[in-house]
């Protein structure tokens, strides 16, 4: 009897520490993966699962997230080759356990001989084909500096060890996506015209199929040098030679000189905040982190939470808010090293709140009459971003790119990595568009040895001086909105991290003066109640590929791969 009522008391007990668990969301004592699809260790969520993989086995090893960010943009430079790159260049936001924030600008820089009007006619007409395809598109790439760069001063493991992946993956091959063979194929035509010696990326035997192994020797015996001599082994030797010879090849600009003058900068973050978060982010030349805590700061004095997620009322106002953003981004952004960005006035909660003081809930403001602030003081969908948090807890967000996707279309002979065509980023005539309709002023204009303008937006947020998500995404003009749609996702509707990933977009830029909506984005109620006040609602495809962690209250870390592209998350 005394047994029976110690055994119901147990059970009881038992069940009482149980609820207690279940309440708080934690199941503890687990050390890999939990039901919740949460990890204890590490994670890592990028644009091909081949490359996440290399991700965590670089931290099952012992490395921190900096080393493993090292290994997954070598290893997408091998595996996704219309965005990962070491022809291109882009932007790290780090912070570590302790909660120290750094940022590393490797962006793309004009050459030496760059001019102005390099891309007009004789009447100062823009020539849009010359700053998107082929050699005079290229500007001098930055992404092997800035890994150099970012493992000297946080890498754990050895710089060999580190690379070495991506030289298996290359070497090997692997086998590409149903994804990878469409764009292969449907890009046979432009390969062959700009790389008439042929590249690994054009199958003169048959078309591409799912599965299809894709062996680059070419790009591995690249590799290797930079594998042995770090930044010597690209920007100077044998490697910077077939650089050199390419440019030459088709009346491109840069030079030996301008390679083994290029060097990534270390740069102050930009730090703001929303509903008690802490943002770290990214500053010029990337004209997200200031735009996105532009947007935050339009729309903290609202209550999206009460008015729900993509309700006519939120939409009206973050369109708004992005159409006043998007104005101050035309004139006011540039490189920091040749304009003077006035950063404090743009961040200055007063004056976003003045500037939204001006819009009407009756009606839409047009954007011809939303000017830039006055202060004292289409980049292409085809990058990519990864995110990676470590055991210790140290972060790493990376959006990199080559701006078009497969960037210029021009493969370095002998070289086997393709070229960015990021001069098309610069304002190549002040006031008219770029590819992607987003438009410039001065601040962006042509300038030698100068980096060009930027919308990736890598990002990482805290909360009570703990590390809460980090997040970033491709998409061109559409990264800003992307990355601020997810924040307030998390933050403002409660969201998981792969359904505020996974949710559908809409998206403003100031001009054209239209909403781009995701497909069921927006009910047909809530479409029409914005075009009678005069909102051009118009259709489109996928915004963004956003890749996510959440470190949730449990300590653990939620993964959000983007649905519309290959992405995936792995943690261990």
């Amino acid at each position: 009897m005394q047994k029976t009522i110690k055994h119901q008391i147990n059970t009881s007990l038992l069940g009482y520490l149980l609820a207690i668990v279940l309440s708080s969301g934690c199941v503890t004592g687990q050390l890999g993966k939990n039901n919740s699809g949460e990890f204890k260790n590490g994670m890592v969520v990028s644009a091909h699962p081949e490359a996440s993989e290399v991700g965590v086995e670089i931290l099952k090893k012992g490395g921190n997230a900096v080393d493993a960010a090292v290994a997954v943009q070598f290893a997408l430079a091998v595996v996704y080759p219309n965005a990962g790159n070491i022809g291109g260049g882009g932007f790290m936001v780090y912070r570590s356990s302790n909660g120290e924030t750094n940022t590393l600008d490797f962006r793309e820089k004009a050459a030496a001989s760059a001019s102005r009007d390099m891309y007009l006619d004789s009447v100062g007409n823009p020539i849009i084909a010359k700053s998107l395809y082929g050699q005079l598109a290229v500007g001098v790439p930055g992404t092997v500096d800035g890994m150099v760069e970012a493992h000297k001063k946080y890498g754990k493991l050895s710089w060999a060890q580190v690379v070495q992946p991506a030289i298996d993956l290359a070497q090997n091959g692997f086998k590409i996506t149903k994804r990878q063979s469409s764009e292969l194929n449907g890009l046979h035509r432009e390969f062959m015209k700009y790389n008439p010696k042929g590249t690994a990326f054009i199958n003169l035997e048959s078309t591409w199929k799912e599965n299809d192994l894709l062996v680059q020797n070419e790009l591995a015996n690249t590799l290797k040098p930079i594998q042995k001599n770090g930044r010597a082994g690209f920007y100077d030797g044998a490697v910077a030679d077939s650089i050199v010879a390419e440019m030459q090849s088709g009346k491109g600009l840069i030079t030996k000189a301008d390679l083994q003058n290029y060097h990534s900068v270390w740069r102050t973050p930009i730090i703001g905040s929303y509903r008690g978060y802490k943002i770290i982010t990214m500053p010029p030349t990337s004209s997200g982190g200031i735009a996105l805590v532009q947007l935050l700061q339009s729309v903290e004095p609202y209550p999206l939470k009460r008015w729900g997620h993509n309700a006519d009322s939120t939409v009206q106002l973050i369109v708004e808010a992005e159409r006043r953003v998007y104005a101050d981004r035309a004139t006011h952004l540039g490189d920091p090293d040749f304009y003077s960005v006035p950063r404090n006035e743009l961040l200055a909660a007063s004056y976003n709140k003045n500037r939204m003081s001006t819009f009407n809930w009756a009606a839409a403001t047009p954007s011809s009459a939303v000017l830039a602030g006055e202060v004292k003081g289409k980049e292409h969908e085809e990058t990519t971003h990864f995110s990676i948090v470590d055991r210790e807890g140290n972060a790493v967000s990376i959006t990199t790119t080559l701006n078009g996707s497969y960037g210029s279309l021009v493969a370095v002979k002998g070289g086997g990595f393709l070229l960015n065509n990021e001069m098309d980023d610069f304002s190549v005539k002040p006031g008219s568009p770029n590819m992607y309709g987003l438009v410039g002023g001065e601040a962006n204009a042509i300038a030698p040895n100068k980096r060009m303008l930027s919308s990736m937006t890598p990002t990482i947020v805290e909360k009570d001086g703990k590390l809460f998500l980090v997040v970033g995404t491709p998409g061109g003009s559409t990264i800003i909105t992307s990355v601020f749609q997810t924040i307030i996702n998390v933050i403002d509707f409660d969201m998981p991290m792969q359904s505020a990933v996974a949710a559908k977009k809409f998206h403003h830029q100031w001009l054209p003066d239209e909403v781009s909506v995701e497909k069921e984005a927006l009910d047909s109620l809530t479409a029409e109640k914005l075009r009678v006040k005069g909102y051009k609602i118009v259709p489109r495809g996928a915004i963004g590929r956003v890749d996510a962690i959440l470190r949730t209250k449990c300590g653990t870390y939620q993964g959000g791969a983007d649905p519309r592209g290959d992405d995936k998350a792995i943690g261990y």
